[in-house]
């Protein structure tokens, strides 16, 4: 936590600059298109150079060059996200609680990528949520879910149950789903580290919809998981 207050202080002065022109660019999609993803990229590259953050990215050869998927990362703490975004080039959206979508700058980031609002509490707004996620990735869109809905502060690599839930949208889409195994992310603001650290993004093999198209999605769950998992032990022994 406290690396985040220091990238939020170190930060501050050029808040009344960018966060307004974020803001525009973000109202004003048709007008900017690829300029929006890249102008999140730059801020979470300031933060990165600020906090001596580096991310090291891996296996991104096993994205697909075309079409739509899906990201399922583990989740550890609130760089998850900006360390898949600073690793990936093409544009990516992603859903997060709507809660939590709300802050300055976070507020921004969600609708310079257009990305979807969830209501926890409302089963109804997350069927819609599902319904337009599976079409916008049936459109070619590529976007990030977090199946275990939330993190442990602090929580040493430690996968923790995935939601089947949140893999009824790859079903209806019929897209690649891209397992993601993220190392290390915990430490940047969910953990009592306070200097350099290094996180890791691994990319793992799609997993086709031949594969999975006959699985219950909790048994999709259980193999996502399964894959992550086995990544994060390669790696860390």
């Amino acid at each position: 936590m406290l690396k985040l207050f220091f990238v939020i202080f170190a930060n501050f002065h050029r808040a009344p600059y960018i966060v307004p022109k974020m803001r525009y660019m973000a109202d004003h999609p048709q007008k900017y298109s690829a300029e929006r993803y890249n102008m999140m990229r730059h801020c979470i590259d300031l933060m990165n150079k600020s906090g001596k953050i580096t991310t090291e990215a891996y296996g991104l050869e096993n994205l697909p060059e075309a079409g739509g998927y899906i990201m399922y990362p583990n989740h550890q703490g609130k760089y998850d996200l900006l360390g898949i975004i600073t690793t990936h080039d093409r544009v990516l959206s992603f859903v997060m609680d709507k809660q939590k979508s709300h802050t300055m700058l976070v507020r921004e980031f969600v609708d310079l990528v257009q990305a979807k609002r969830l209501e926890k509490d409302n089963p109804r707004q997350g069927l819609t949520i599902i319904n337009e996620v599976a079409k916008d990735v049936k459109n070619g869109k590529r976007y990030v879910l977090f199946p275990e809905g939330g993190y442990k502060f602090n929580n040493k690599n430690k996968v923790q149950n995935f939601k089947a839930g949140s893999f009824k949208i790859a079903l209806k889409s019929h897209v690649p789903i891209i397992p993601i195994a993220l190392i290390d992310s915990y430490k940047v603001f969910n953990s009592f580290h306070f200097g350099p650290v290094t996180t890791q993004v691994h990319y793992l093999k799609p997993i086709e919809y031949e594969e999975y198209k006959d699985m219950k999605t909790k048994d999709i769950a259980a193999l996502v998981k399964e894959r992550i998992e086995e990544k994060i032990k390669e790696i860390l022994g």
